[in-house]
Formats: structure tokens, sequence, C-alpha cells
């Protein structure tokens, strides 16, 4: 039986001094090729300083923001004629699939799938980037949720797929808060460098 695979690496210091929690490691298959089985080693985080401040603004515990990296292996291996450049279109196609499925399944509507971008990440290598948009309707406390989200894949020390999604609003406005919190007051644009930071320094 193969190992396990091993999961990506993560900016675990910078994860950490933004209030990120580790909420999730789980090695699954993630999609079947003609001739391999794609398995997924990945770690999930949630803006856990995020959900706290909103708690206790407002007192509604939900997962506002959430950062995902996943490390790619095959069973069997791929075959020595098979090179990456080959399959690096399937599973980019497969990784944003599964991206606006986890949404679905979050309870998001009006998935909508939005530009791409190419980025160099920290190890120097070339990915690929999507947007995403969604929303939720938060019926507790009467507002809709706006989000974006981006979805990176790239082959380097192996395939890494890494990606998160964000509010497009403050939450301090979304919410109502008074004299929010420094949490409740980052913007968008805030969410969005740091999400972009930490996905470019997957390996």
């Amino acid at each position: 039986m193969p190992a396990d695979p091993a999961f990506p690496d993560v900016p675990a210091d910078r994860l950490r001094d933004g209030g990120w929690e580790l909420v999730d490691e789980s090695v699954e298959t993630v999609f079947e090729l003609p001739t391999a089985r794609v398995e997924g080693a990945t770690k999930v985080y949630d803006a856990a300083e995020t959900r706290e401040a909103v708690r206790d603004a407002v007192g509604l515990d939900h997962q506002w923001r959430f950062f995902f990296a996943t490390a790619l292996s095959f069973t069997p291996s791929l075959a020595p004629g098979i090179g990456p450049a080959m399959i690096l279109p399937t599973v980019r196609s497969e990784a944003q699939s599964a991206f606006a499925d986890e949404l679905a399944d979050r309870g998001f509507e009006s998935i909508e799938r939005g530009r791409q971008e190419r980025v160099r990440v920290d190890s120097g290598d070339r990915a690929r980037l999507r947007t995403y948009s969604a929303e939720l309707d938060l019926e507790p406390v009467d507002a809709t949720l706006s989000i974006t989200g981006w979805v990176g894949v790239w082959h380097g020390d192996g395939f890494r797929i890494a990606a998160g999604a964000y509010p497009d609003r403050s939450l301090a406005t979304l919410l109502n808060v008074e004299n929010p919190p420094e949490p409740l007051r980052r913007t968008p644009s805030d969410y969005r460098t740091e999400l972009l930071a930490l996905i470019r320094a997957v390996a």
C-alpha cells in the first residue's frame, strides 16, 4: 500500500499571527483520472479571531473566512510518459469544480466563476488563480453575506491547490456593529491581500 500523501507546507507562523486556526486535516480521493486515483492531503483553516470577534459583538457564530491547502498524489504513480503539464488542465478544472461544490455545501448560492490571473508563488513556480463569487443569507441578522473566493493550482514539488474566501464588505458594516474591534474593521482589500499571500506561501 502506498503511504499517505505528505501534507503541503503552509506558512504556520503567518497563520498563527493572523488569528487562523487549523480546523481539519484529511486525506481523501478528490477525483479519478482514467489511469490513476488522485488523493489530496488537505489542511483547512478558519479565521478564528474574526469568528470570535463577531460572536462577541452580535452573538452570531459563523465561519467568515477560510483557507485551505492541498497536496496531490497519484495511485498508481503517473506513467513516465505522462508529464505534469499534460494533466495540469484536468487538475485545475477539477479543483475549481470542487471549490464551487465546497461553497454550495457551505450553503452559498448564486455561485459564479470569475476572472483568471497568473501569479508567481513563493517557491518560484507559476500558478493560475480563478475567482469565484457567492452569497449566503444570514437570517439571524437579516443580512446577505457576499464573498469572493480564490483558487490557485500549480505544479512545483508536486501538484498544489490553495484556496480560500472572504467577505466583500467589512463585517462591522455588514452586521451594523458600532465601535467595532480591529478584526471587524478590516476591508475586503485587507482580506484579499492576506489570502493571496497565504496561497503564494504554500509549498
